[in-house]
């Protein structure tokens, strides 16, 4: 992770958020001075948003995880998150069991970074390119800025961790909360995929197996588990004319799994389907959206989709967010789960085709700075 993240920093060139940046977040007036922001045409021309008289379901699927875990209702539900990783590659969950504390200390200690003046915020600015705080990423085919200000750290492994870049009192809950949240999420990805093996017809050692370096059953692991694990805050400040800027354009995930948490209830996340972009509505009670990243459709050849989506800003309210990407591979490989190619008599054929995670990082890196997606080069 940290070699990708050397060449994300080489490719994108992460910018430092200024005085004047934060002027023309602060800013309501009716024209934006910086003409790197304003993105008219390409939010007009990525597709038609699905509005409240539109005869389409509005929602996304919902899976419970209370349901998964009890014997009279899992067969059900589990085909509920089968469905919704194969139709539409989010889904929002509920009572998942992360510590409702930790989930607060985490929406709390990410607002009041973002509140705090930019001196502050930038004692932890983007040093390497891709870790730190400062603008989302931008470069490659297009020099546009996305309206928000992002604060992005590796968490697992140790090792790739850059802890002078981690806020140790702003506020000073936060590296504490980094930690229990981390902790939390990656118990949770255990137990989730034992259920996406069960729904694909796959022993949960072999989906465990790509996620964790200890999968044998469906233990919780160490923290050194994980083959890579990285979380991404972002605020969206509010703009009156959000049809003029993006808050994040239309990408799919490059990693496997990712847990959004919202730190408020405004809306902005958009998934795309069948050509529309359908709004996310956060659920209350703390429920956190689910999607399948490029990773996991190749580990599930093809099965599970990864889907585009893209973030607005809401024109009168700012939005803060968290996310957890669960990184993953097969013995140094992004490739169709070998067990998954033998169901059926192997039978199966393998719609992707085998690459080194490191050809697969620098790849997937390179592709987004074009505007492209590295797995569709996959595909046989």
């Amino acid at each position: 992770m940290a070699d990708a993240a050397a060449t994300a920093g080489k490719l994108f060139g992460r910018e430092k958020i200024t005085d004047t940046t934060v002027t023309l977040f602060a800013e309501s007036a009716n024209k934006i001075p910086d003409e790197r922001f304003i993105r008219t045409k390409e939010v007009q021309a990525a597709g038609a948003v699905v509005g409240e008289d539109d005869e389409m379901p509005l929602e996304l699927p919902v899976v419970d995880m209370a349901s998964l875990v009890d014997p009279d209702s899992s067969a059900s539900e589990t085909a509920k998150l089968g469905s919704a990783c194969r139709e539409w590659g989010f889904f929002q969950l509920t009572n998942h069991g992360v510590e409702e504390a930790a989930m607060q200390q985490m929406k709390d200690s990410a607002a009041e970074f973002f509140r705090s003046p930019l001196e502050s915020k930038n004692t932890v600015a983007v040093r390497d390119g891709f870790q730190g705080f400062g603008h989302h990423f931008n470069g490659g085919s297009s020099e546009k800025l996305d309206w928000a200000e992002c604060l992005l750290l590796i968490t697992q492994p140790l090792k790739d961790r850059r802890m002078d870049l981690w806020p140790a009192t702003n506020p000073p809950t936060f590296r504490h909360a980094l930690e229990r949240y981390s902790a939390e999420i990656r118990n949770l990805a255990r137990r989730l995929l034992g259920f996406m093996a069960t729904d694909l017809g796959v022993s949960p050692a072999a989906l465990l197996g790509a996620f964790f370096f200890a999968a044998a059953g469906t233990g919780t692991g160490t923290e050194n588990d994980d083959k890579g694990q990285s979380m991404s805050m972002h605020h969206y400040p509010p703009w009156r004319h959000p049809e003029k800027v993006l808050g994040i354009a239309p990408h799919t995930d490059t990693q496997a799994l990712t847990f959004l948490l919202h730190a408020d209830d405004t809306p902005g996340l958009q998934v795309k389907k069948d050509g529309r972009w359908f709004p996310v509505r956060p659920l209350p009670r703390g429920a956190l959206v689910v999607n399948v990243g490029d990773i996991l459709d190749v580990l599930t050849n093809g099965d599970y989709v990864s889907v585009e989506h893209r973030v607005v800003p809401d024109a009168e309210r700012g939005r803060t967010t968290v996310a957890v990407f669960q990184d993953a591979c097969v013995q140094g490989m992004v490739t169709p789960l070998p067990e998954l190619l033998l169901v059926d008599g192997g039978d199966a054929q393998a719609r992707y085709r085998s690459v080194t995670k490191l050809d697969y990082l620098n790849g997937s890196v390179t592709a987004l700075a074009q505007g492209r997606r590295f797995i569709d080069s996959l595909r046989k």
